[in-house]
C-alpha cells in the first residue's frame, strides 16, 4: 500500500501480512524487505550512515541551518527570527532545504553534522573548528544560551524552561509518530491505535492546559525557548494546522491552549519563522531557502 501526504509531498509505502481473524502475525525475526519498502527509502531504513556523497552548501554567516518547515523545524526559525527581531545582527542565518522525501538527510554532508538523519541540523561556523548541533531542542537550547535570549537567568526559572523543554521532547513523538501518523497517514484506519494515541494526545493538551491556567506562557510570566517547541505542534495542533484535526480532538475545548496558541501565531517573528524551509501550500508562505 501507497500513501502520499500532498500537503508536505511525502511518500511512504507499507506492506501488511494479516491472518485470517484480521491481526498481525508478527515474524520471529523481522526483516528488512528492501524490494517492497522502495518507495519509503528515502524517508526512513533501519540503518544508519549515509547513502550518497554530497557536501552541503555554505552561506555567509557563521549560522548555517540546514532544515525542512516541520514543526521541529519551525522551532528553531521562529527562535532564529526572534532573535533578530530583537536586533542582534550576530543571529543571521542561512536557511538551505532538506528535503526529505528526496532523501536529502542521508547525503554524506547532512550525515557529517547530525548522524541521526533527521532535521534539523545546525553549524554554528563562528567557533573553530565549527559546532555541530543537531536535535531541535538542543539547537534551541545552544542558540538561546548562545545569546542569553529566551531563557531565564535565575536557576530555577531555567530549571522550569528546560523541564518543559525536554517534555515537549519526549511527548511530541506520540503526537506525530503515534497519532499523527494513525489518524492521518496510515493506509488502514485502525481503531485500537488511535484510540490509543488520541488518549495520549488529549491528555498532553490537558497537561499544557492546565499549565497554562497558572501562567501567561508555559514557563511562566516570560515568552521562552520553551513555548517556541511546543507551539509548533501544539499550538498549530488546535488551530486545525497539524493533520487536520482539531476537530476530532475537540480542540475547542482547550481554552488555554488556544489563548496561548493566538497569541504566539500573532507575533511576527513566529509569521516569518514558520514560512522558512516551507515548500508546500500557498505561493505567498513559502520560502524555500533564507540567504
Amino acid at each position: 500500500e501507497e500513501i502520499i501526504n500532498r500537503e508536505k509531498s511525502e511518500c511512504y509505502s507499507f506492506s501488511f501480512d494479516v491472518s485470517q481473524n484480521g491481526e498481525y502475525t508478527p515474524p520471529k525475526v523481522w526483516t528488512w524487505e528492501k524490494k517492497e519498502a522502495a518507495a519509503v527509502s528515502s524517508l526512513n531504513r533501519p540503518i544508519a550512515g549515509p547513502t550518497h556523497e554530497k557536501e552541503l552548501p555554505v552561506g555567509k554567516h557563521p549560522l548555517q541551518l540546514y532544515s525542512l518547515a516541520t514543526p521541529n523545524g519551525q522551532k528553531v526559525t521562529i527562535l532564529l527570527e526572534e532573535l533578530l527581531e530583537l536586533g542582534i545582527s550576530d543571529a543571521e542565518y542561512d536557511a538551505f532545504l532538506i528535503n526529505i522525501s528526496e532523501g536529502d538527510q542521508f547525503s554524506s554532508g547532512f550525515v557529517a553534522i547530525n548522524p541521526n538523519s533527521k532535521i534539523p541540523a545546525l553549524l554554528d561556523r563562528s567557533t573553530s573548528p565549527p559546532t555541530r548541533v543537531f536535535e531541535s531542542g538542543s539547537i534551541l537550547l545552544y542558540l538561546a544560551d548562545r545569546f542569553g535570549k529566551f531563557i531565564p537567568k535565575d536557576p530555577a526559572a531555567r530549571a522550569e524552561t528546560l523541564s518543559w523543554l525536554f517534555w515537549q521532547m519526549g511527548s511530541a513523538p506520540y503526537v506525530g509518530g503515534g497519532f499523527g501518523h494513525f489518524y492521518a497517514y496510515a493506509p488502514v484506519k485502525m481503531e485500537y491505535p488511535i484510540d490509543r494515541f488520541t488518549m495520549e494526545t488529549k491528555r498532553q493538551l490537558d497537561v499544557l492546559d492546565r499549565r497554562l491556567a497558572e501562567t501567561p506562557y508555559i514557563a511562566g510570566d516570560e515568552y521562552t525557548i520553551a513555548d517556541m517547541a511546543i507551539w509548533p505542534w501544539y499550538g498549530k495542533l488546535v488551530m486545525g494546522e497539524v493533520y487536520d484535526a482539531a476537530e476530532f480532538l475537540d480542540a475547542k475545548s482547550y481554552n488555554e491552549v488556544n489563548r496561548w496558541a493566538q497569541k504566539i501565531a500573532e507575533r511576527p517573528a513566529v509569521k516569518r519563522g514558520v514560512r522558512v524551509n516551507r515548500i508546500w501550500g500557498p505561493e505567498e508562505e513559502q520560502m524555500p531557502e533564507r540567504h
